[in-house]
């Protein structure tokens, strides 16, 4: 195992947020960075509780997060983010408090910013201004489409969209069929806004029809076509 040393873990967070940091100047890069904390999460833990005040910008350097709104009875996964994905900001740029929750798919690594600052510097820096307004439009357009999908499609639909979003999100292993993620059925269930039960029978009968392999929490997609048509009219 290679051990890090915190200078070379410190150039390789910088690295990773290189889309970030570019925005930024000389003073306000060394500023940012010394106020620049990081942690190791586990799997499971949470991130942040709805009706949180928002205190920091959250990047998540390695691993996997959801972001969840719990109903009565079950939860509603809204997304999911991956390296290098920022989040945690939204409801603190509309002065809200959170109205989501987030937690982590399997152990992250995640740094955290203070954003009052990034807030000041974003009244003086424009280039920083735009780089969040990207983040948001971006993050707007991928909800809309997910919308649509969880509100008008129908069972089978959800899953099949579910499946190609994890792919899109987190891509595939050496195979290039493997989906790189290992999401329980629970959670597969709440990524497409139907009951465990259901989600454990979708997926069972796309697995019977050739359209994926199930091993485990494992998921390949074998029928690209067929399953993209699925999608398309349930």
């Amino acid at each position: 195992m290679v051990i890090l040393t915190k200078d070379t873990e410190r150039e390789m967070i910088v690295n990773g947020l290189s889309d970030l940091f570019s925005a930024l100047n000389d003073g306000e890069r060394a500023h940012l960075l010394a106020c620049m904390s990081r942690r190791l999460y586990r799997k499971g833990d949470i991130l942040y509780r709805e009706g949180d005040i928002p205190r920091h910008l959250l990047c998540l350097v390695s691993g996997k997060v959801k972001i969840y709104k719990d109903g009565v009875g079950r939860s509603q996964i809204v997304r999911v983010v991956k390296p290098i994905g920022y989040f945690g900001y939204r409801a603190a740029f509309s002065g809200q408090a959170y109205i989501t929750e987030a937690a982590t798919l399997e152990p992250s690594l995640i740094v955290k910013f203070p954003l009052a600052l990034i807030e000041r510097f974003i009244r003086t820096n424009t280039q920083l201004a735009w780089f969040f307004i990207r983040q948001l439009s971006q993050a707007l357009g991928s909800s809309d489409e997910r919308t649509v999908s969880l509100t008008q499609k129908h069972v089978r639909a959800r899953m099949a969209d579910s499946i190609f979003y994890l792919r899109d999100i987190y891509g595939t292993e050496s195979d290039g069929h493997t989906l790189c993620s290992r999401l329980s059925r629970e959670d597969m269930a709440n990524l497409s806004n139907m009951t465990t039960s259901n989600a454990i029978r979708t997926l069972a009968a796309m697995q019977q029809e050739g359209l994926i392999r199930l091993d485990g929490r494992k998921i390949s997609i074998l029928d690209d076509d067929e399953l993209r048509h699925v999608s398309e009219i349930g």
